[in-house]
């Protein structure tokens, strides 16, 4: 009992102590600088004396165990003489490290430009407000680390620029106030999409009274937790996008805990007009009692993990229904092959349904049908001659990856759609459909019927009506069998954005007239059987993203007039007949991130000016025009580029992620010189294959530089020396060959280095794993450094004998020289000696 009873005293008195708090010397001397360096002129800071506690004084608040200052609020101006605090640096702010709220409103911090430093300073600050502070500059970027900073106050400054992406990547934000300073331009794109996942604590975010112009951005919506939004007085402009939460469960719970609405069988949810529940990821299947909303005229729930079986029952009161989009869930519709719907529809996208085998019949009951997908829907067969005639109403058709066959009439226009206005697209792609091609209105603007099996020439589709111009933008029947020349009349055609042809039997040479397309972005011809030069009327194409022509048989050199298409990504020519040496002039293609020049007949050397391939360094190309999604459809995501890539020994499809990869592709060549130095500055090149060709000298050996590459290949030619030790800091290394070469030496160690196969290094005169022969030292060393042995040993030897008489030599003549009687005791020794020589 006593010693409990000295247990809770010894608390009591420490709990006691440090209520009176005492200020640490060293912070309380930072807070003397702050007042000696600061402009006061309405005495702010007159508590802030050195005699007293800083702990005591106004605007400072300390831990009451540690000592610590944990607060400083300091408001700086005086309104009754409109004028108050200055401060000009942070110097003396680092000493408070422990320091967790911030609050300087009213301070003039306009000369302060490091104030953005001051959160790196303090590792613990939650707070931060420098409200009406004067501030006129914000920093585009600024690297905050792992800061903990939950609330964050910027209002009423005079920035004048718009808002830095930083700003919004504190992944504990809670608080955003940023009412009326004066931000303008857009919404930052930058670093948000990357890291917007951890921006979800936010619940409060102010934009008011900004100067902000743009619409707003996708990312705010991922903001679950936001319960104040405020951005009035602002220039935004546009449409308020759809929510794209991730909710999760069961989709029947949705149903059954609607706000407002009791479940939804009791007739409550009659009202119910609009329901969007897509881009989620809810599972399990409708409920039955969703037939019941018998208002119900819009209904997304496209984009979730739906599945299971809805049959009649589940649209029994839907006669209000106009807009049904329902697809990338794995739903079931199984009805009768009689069953009218109830509604008429004007769109029902059910891409991804299973709907087949057979041709869901209830489609001829929607006479008001203008949008219909029913892709990827299983199923299989003709399609009816009374869906051709109502296709003439449908502006957006897609019908693509099932298993039709047949062949397709000619599209007609009803006169009721004729002035409706919008793109008609058809989407028909990956199915049987034969014959030929299907004549189409010229207001149709995207065509995608590749991968079926049309055959014979494309005269009749793409010449027969030479006084009319089409609205087509995206023309794709590549995957085909097409066959005989292709015909030289694009001049029909002055929309074209995108022409694919690839893949098909054509013959004969490219004609002058597709340099008539001065839209076109995208041109892909691969592997046909086409021959002759490139046209020089190409060259007139200057918005080109693409070109791709490999497997053909075109010859020539490669035109100087390249450089002109200063717009271009991807350059394919693989496997053709090309020969000659490589323009300087393709060094112009400073957006260039897909160079394929393989298994062709080019020589001479590898122009040093690559490094002007400025996407090759970036790791991808500069961002302008809003051009940075290679997109083209009307719909996202539809009608995305896409490349085939020859990287790491393969060839691989690039779509989605084509924007981000980088390669050059020279190999199969008759190329001869040295690998130019500059290469090494393509720092954001991920693969490069040089191999097969006559190339000398050596590995540059600065060739770390190249920090993101994954695929290198230099194998088959006549290098020589040493595989640079640099390499082995190549970390995304991920296949290597430089096999077949004049290496010797020993190859480099590292982790990625030794994990690839012997093949690899196979060719060569090297040594060490992972070849089985073992590196042996050099003769001539061992006896260098043998001869540098004995030296150092002669050397020791001199020395030893120079130290022992230092030693001898003051260890007998110290004590003569320091000490008397011994001086005199030797005297006397040797008289007496030299007396007995004498006599």
């Amino acid at each position: 009992m006593r010693g409990l009873y000295y247990i809770v005293l010894v608390l009591f008195t420490i709990k006691f102590c440090s209520c009176s708090g005492i200020c640490k010397e060293n912070e309380k001397t930072a807070l003397l600088r702050l007042k000696k360096e600061a402009n006061d002129p309405t005495n702010v800071l007159s508590s802030w004396v050195d005699k007293e506690d800083c702990c005591n004084w106004e605007g400072v608040l300390c831990h009451n165990v540690t000592g610590s200052v944990i607060e400083l609020s300091i408001n700086g101006w005086d309104w009754s003489e409109l004028k108050g605090l200055k401060i000009d640096d942070f110097q003396w702010l680092s000493s408070l490290e422990n320091l967790d709220s911030l609050d300087m409103s009213g301070v003039d911090l306009s000369e302060a430009t490091n104030w953005t430093e001051v959160i790196s300073m303090l590792p613990s600050l939650v707070n931060l407000r420098f409200s009406n502070c004067s501030l006129h500059s914000i920093p585009p970027l600024f690297d905050h680390n792992s800061s903990v900073l939950e609330n964050l106050d910027l209002s009423l400054n005079n920035f004048g620029s718009p808002i830095p992406g930083w700003v919004f990547s504190f992944g504990s934000l809670v608080s955003l106030e940023f009412t009326g300073s004066n931000f303008t331009g857009s919404f930052p794109e930058g670093p948000i999409p990357n890291r917007v996942g951890d921006f979800t604590k936010l619940t409060y975010l102010s934009l008011a009274s900004n100067n902000l112009n743009s619409t707003i951005p996708d990312w705010l919506y991922g903001c679950k937790n936001l319960e104040t939004l405020a951005m009035k007085d602002n220039s935004l402009e546009g449409t308020v996008s759809d929510s794209k939460n991730r909710f999760e469960g069961e989709v029947s719970e949705i149903f059954n805990t609607m706000n407002d609405c009791p479940p939804i069988g009791s007739g409550n949810c009659s009202s119910l007009r609009t329901l969007r529940l897509n881009d989620n990821k809810l599972i399990g299947n409708l409920p039955k009692s969703f037939g019941q909303l018998s208002n119900l005229q819009f209904c997304f729930i496209s984009n979730n993990r739906l599945e299971g079986v809805l049959t009649e029952e589940h649209f029994t009161n839907l006669t209000n229904l106009k807009f049904f989009s329902a697809s990338k869930s794995n739903l079931t519709l199984r009805v009768s092959s009689d069953w009218i719907p109830s509604f008429q529809a004007s769109d029902i996208v059910m891409g991804g349904w299973r709907l087949g085998p057979d041709f869901p019949l209830w489609i001829q009951t929607q006479q008001s049908i203008m949008n219909l997908d029913i892709s990827n829907a299983g199923i299989v067969g003709e399609v009816p001659t009374w869906f051709w005639n109502l296709s003439s109403q449908i502006r957006f058709l897609n019908m693509s990856h099932n298993q039709l066959i047949g062949e397709i009439p000619t599209f007609s226009i009803s006169d009721s759609s004729m002035g409706s206005g919008g793109p008609w697209l058809i989407y028909l792609s990956s199915n049987n459909f034969s014959g030929l091609l299907p004549h189409i209105p010229t207001m149709v603007t995207e065509l995608d019927l590749s991968d079926n099996t049309f055959s014979e020439g494309l005269t009749s589709f793409l010449c027969d009506k030479k006084n009319e111009s089409y609205m087509l933008e995206i023309l794709h029947l590549g995957g085909n069998r097409f066959s005989e020349e292709i015909p030289d009349c694009w001049m029909n055609w002055p929309e074209l954005r995108v022409v694919n042809l690839g893949e098909n039997k054509l013959t004969g040479g490219i004609p002058r007239s597709i340099g008539a397309l001065s839209n076109l972005k995208s041109l892909d011809l691969k592997r046909n059987k086409l021959s002759g030069p490139l046209p020089s009327s190409l060259n007139n194409c200057t918005r080109l993203w693409k070109i791709d022509m490999n497997e053909n048989e075109l010859d020539g050199n490669l035109p100087p007039w390249f450089g002109t298409l200063s717009k271009l990504i991807v350059l394919s020519l693989r496997s053709n007949k090309f020969d000659g040496e490589l323009a300087p002039e393709l060094c112009q293609l400073n957006d260039l991130q897909i160079l394929d020049l393989a298994n062709n007949n080019l020589f001479g050397a590898i122009p040093r000016c690559v490094n002007n391939f400025t996407a090759m360094v970036n790791g991808r190309k500069e961002i302008r025009d809003g051009d940075d999604e290679m997109d083209y459809s009307y719909y996202v995501g539809v009608f995305r580029e896409s490349a085939r890539v020859a990287t790491k020994g393969n060839m691989y499809q690039y779509d989605t992620i084509l924007s981000l990869f980088t390669s050059m592709d020279l190999s199969n060549n008759n190329l001869s010189g040295n690998i130019p130095m500059s290469l090494t500055s393509l720092v954001g090149l991920r693969s490069l294959n040089f191999s097969h060709n006559q190339l000398t000298s050596s590995i540059p050996r600065d060739i770390d530089k190249m920090k993101v590459l994954e695929s290198l290949d230099i194998s088959n030619n006549q290098l020589s020396g040493e595989i640079p030790q640099s390499i082995s800091s190549l970390s995304s290394l991920s296949y290597l060959n430089v096999s077949h070469n004049n290496l010797s030496g020993q190859i480099p160690v590292s982790t990625q280095l030794q994990s690839f196969s012997p093949l690899s290094f196979t060719g060569n005169k090297l040594c060490g794993l992972p070849l089985v022969e073992r590196c042996s030292k050099n003769p001539k060393v061992e006896n260098e450094e043998e001869e540098e042995e004995g030296d150092n040993e002669v050397e020791w030897f001199y020395v030893s004998m120079a130290i022992g008489f230092i030693v001898a030599f003051w260890g007998v003549s110290a004590p003569l020289l320091f000490i008397r009687p011994w001086r005199h005791a030797y005297y006397r020794f040797l008289d007496r000696t030299w007396k007995s020589w004498h006599t």
